[in-house]
């Protein structure tokens, strides 16, 4: 295998993450949406920005909001020559701890400065306000040197509390497979399933591993598995969620194939929920030939076969 050329591919994980803010930051985004600044004061009277929760030294919840200025001064920064999609700015900025009049904890955000040459610890700074508050971090569309002209936004109305936070997350990521999972992707692509025996223990793995996790050699063999197997656990879904390709509920389960020792999940269909159990006997539903590729996704779901179901002692090792 030492002369297969291992697969890369582009991934992204994204996911909308949505918190209940409480009541202290929850007080600091409605703030914000009215072009505010609140921090909270600690158990040794420092003024904490952003607002803490807790206290760092007791732990205690805090609860006294203070009021701080939208300016303040630079105390550490760093140069942002060429930004990432996402960032505040498609064009070179820098990111500042600023410690705002009133506070004693520096925040970070975007400075909008023309170059590093602009740049020092003690530059005085203020807040450039969104036009459209939005009762997030957002608001402060980001900070400026303070001997700028200021450009007044309109007027902000009443900003109902802010009490829910929505925030995207996004990871972008290059993925190389192993040799063992290049071998078993490639495999895939044309239809077939293949595992690894371990030369030690003899237990075949799918997929594929760099080395048999009881025993810590490199896997040897390779093992052309069937399609079919057996149902060892199983989950049925309920709770819809974002995202969901499938309407709940559905099963899924950890599937046993014929000739292997280690599991994998996948989706049961083709049947009720409430028909899966252990021990039954399932088989791939390939998605039609055109669309495969090297991914697993070219099996759509296992189905029932209609086979009796598996005797328990055939797969309690394996569960």
């Amino acid at each position: 295998m030492s002369s297969v050329e291992p697969l890369v591919a582009p991934i992204e994980l994204s996911f909308d993450y949505t918190r209940s803010l409480g009541s202290t930051l929850g007080s600091f985004m409605t703030a914000l949406a009215h072009r505010r600044i609140v921090g909270t004061r600690g158990s040794d009277g420092r003024v904490l920005v952003p607002p803490a929760e807790y206290d760092p030294i007791t732990a205690a919840p805090l609860t006294e909001l203070v009021p701080v200025a939208d300016a303040g001064e630079v105390v550490s920064w760093t140069w942002v020559a060429d930004p990432l999609p996402g960032q505040p700015f498609d064009r070179p900025f820098a990111f500042a701890l600023i410690r705002l009049d009133g506070a004693d904890t520096p925040m970070l955000h975007a400075l909008d400065v023309a170059s590093p040459a602009e740049l020092r610890t003690g530059l005085r700074v203020r807040a450039r306000w969104a036009a459209v508050p939005s009762g997030s971090i957002h608001d402060i569309a980001c900070f400026e040197p303070a001997d700028r002209p200021r450009v007044e936004q309109p007027a902000t109305e009443t900003h109902p509390d802010v009490t829910m936070i929505t925030t995207p997350v996004r990871l972008s990521i290059e993925h190389s497979a192993s040799i063992e999972e290049t071998v078993y992707l490639q495999a895939l692509e044309q239809g077939r399933l293949v595992g690894q025996r371990c030369p030690v223990c003899r237990k075949v793995y799918i997929p594929p591993r760099s080395a048999c996790p009881t025993d810590g050699v490199p896997p040897g063999e390779l093992v052309e598995l069937p399609d079919r197997g057996v149902v060892t656990t199983f989950c049925i879904v309920n709770v819809p969620f974002l995202g969901q390709r499938i309407s709940p509920p559905y099963v899924a389960a950890y599937v046993l194939l014929d000739g292997a020792d280690i599991p994998f999940l996948h989706l049961i269909l083709g049947c009720e929920a409430g028909e899966v159990r252990m021990g039954l006997r399932v088989e791939a539903a390939w998605r039609p030939r055109e669309e495969w590729g090297p991914t697993l996704q070219n099996i759509e779901y296992f189905r029932p076969t209609g086979e009796p179901d598996a005797p328990y002692e055939t797969y309690r090792e394996h569960l």
